[in-house]
């Protein structure tokens, strides 16, 4: 009698376990052939799905995913636009960051000398920039001479010793320290328009640099040794940068044309002088606003190595709702002052010759596979998924109302693609992909005001907040 309640006690469990258990005896989280039967049936081939195979199977996935009505719903009319003329091209580079933040002063200048178009020179910051982030990678390993390879900041450092990647306080630093010129001055070359080969190349010299800082501080060089030495690899750092882009100019002649024929006479310009006296905007009144759910609202962070200078601080950045961002965004912009912004790109958005568009929804792969690829903006960030990876401008809005609907935004990939370089953001994409933007002080309510004077919470590179500020 006992043994057949045993039995019967076994036959009642055996229903409550697992089916994965039972399925070939694997129970060590490897694939059984039992398993893998599993899989096969479960994949039903009827002549629905049989169509959605063949045209896969022959098409490219977005062209088969893009939902027609959507993209053709889209248009580029809007209620309220800033002026630009001309659309700046970044080539293959990891630019975008520049671009943006030089294509926010650009109207100002064309509107100050009535021009027809102009555009500043990128080549000429990248050189400054390039020399900068190889000081601050030297300088950085030098500081942390008694640490060892395998710490975690001195491998961070070694994995990224010179990017093209940048953020908006960047801009700021090589603006006032070394001004700008116009293109014209310091034109494109093919050089400056790819950056693959030389800034790799440029990398691993750095890398084999840093290599005998540390070998020559275990050999008991002082201080002053390592610098002296640092110096004399920051002087090849500039010859391979010089050949490569061309020597940037201490003082340059510009005279210009307006729309209706009258030129100027030619001046003498520093590149400090031409920005303080073309420009003149004080760019320490703008502020970097992140919307982050991996961090707490309401609180400042500062992102280690998140700078391009040695000497200057780390980017520090106000972490605020998305519909604050938006809402400080959409006042710049409504007083006709364009809106530095990163996003993650990458994501739904078309790009074709004449159509430009981030639009949610656009691509239904849902309906293509029959599964939910949908996430959260946060699991996005936490998961990787979520790569903030460009900067742009925003230069316009169409209004319903007192509510935005979509976005007009200047891109820097030339006039190839979108409307002659010019796209359209849905204000639902704005809601799940744009990640920063930057500012000024005037469209901030007093509170946000009083939350920059906030002690920044320190944060390491490896953050996800890092990659949520790190522009390509």
């Amino acid at each position: 009698m006992s043994r057949f309640v045993t039995v019967l006690a076994i036959l009642l469990i055996i229903p409550l376990v697992p089916a994965a258990l039972f399925a070939g005896g694997d129970t060590k989280g490897g694939l059984s052939s039992s398993q893998i039967s599993v899989l096969r049936s479960s994949f039903k081939v009827d002549d629905e799905t049989r169509a959605i195979m063949n045209a896969v199977a022959n098409n490219k996935l977005r062209e088969i995913a893009l939902d027609q009505e959507a993209k053709n719903a889209a248009g580029m009319l809007f209620s309220d636009k800033i002026e630009t003329k001309g659309v700046t091209d970044q080539s293959s580079t990891g630019r975008c960051w520049m671009y943006a933040g030089l294509n926010v002063l650009r109207p100002g200048v064309i509107e100050k000398y009535d021009l027809e178009e102009f555009e500043f020179s990128e080549t000429y910051l990248f050189f400054w920039d390039k020399i900068e982030k190889a000081n601050l990678f030297l300088e950085s390993i030098i500081e942390r001479r008694n640490k060892s390879m395998d710490d975690r900041e001195v491998d961070w450092l070694f994995k990224h010793p010179l990017p093209d990647g940048g953020q908006w306080n960047m801009v700021v630093a090589l603006i006032e320290k070394y001004g700008v010129v116009p293109i014209e001055v310091v034109p494109e070359n093919e050089q400056s328009k790819q950056s693959k080969v030389w800034n790799g190349l440029l990398s691993r010299k750095l890398r084999k640099d840093a290599l005998e800082l540390r070998r020559m501080h275990e050999k008991g060089k002082k201080l002053r040794d390592l610098r002296a030495r640092k110096m004399e690899m920051l002087e090849e750092a500039y010859r391979v940068l010089a050949i490569t882009l061309g020597e940037p100019p201490a003082q340059f002649d510009w005279r210009y044309e307006d729309k209706d024929g009258n030129v100027s006479e030619p001046k003498t310009y520093t590149p400090r002088q031409f920005y303080e006296e073309v420009c003149g905007v004080d760019l320490g009144e703008y502020v970097y606003f992140l919307s982050n759910p991996l961090q707490d609202f309401g609180k400042m962070y500062e992102i280690t190595f998140d700078r391009d200078m040695y000497d200057r601080p780390n980017m520090t950045v106000a972490n605020v709702l998305i519909g604050d961002l938006r809402a400080y965004t959409l006042k710049s912009i409504l007083d006709g002052e364009p809106v530095w912004f990163g996003c993650d790109v990458g994501k739904e958005h078309f790009r074709d010759k004449g159509a430009g568009m981030m639009k949610s929804g656009i691509y239904r792969y849902d309906a293509v596979y029959g599964v939910d690829f949908s996430m959260t903006r946060k699991d996005r960030l936490l998961s990787s998924d979520g790569v903030p990876s460009h900067a742009m401008i925003f230069t316009g809005v169409d209004m319903r109302g007192n509510d935005p609907v979509k976005w007009l935004v200047e891109n820097s990939w030339g006039t190839d693609y979108g409307d002659d370089g010019m796209w359209m953001m849905s204000d639902q994409w704005f809601n799940d992909y744009v990640y920063g933007a930057v500012i000024h002080r005037k469209y901030l309510p007093d509170e946000v005001l009083a939350m920059l004077d906030m002690k920044p919470i320190v944060l390491p590179p490896w953050d996800p907040m890092f990659d949520a500020a790190m522009w390509r």
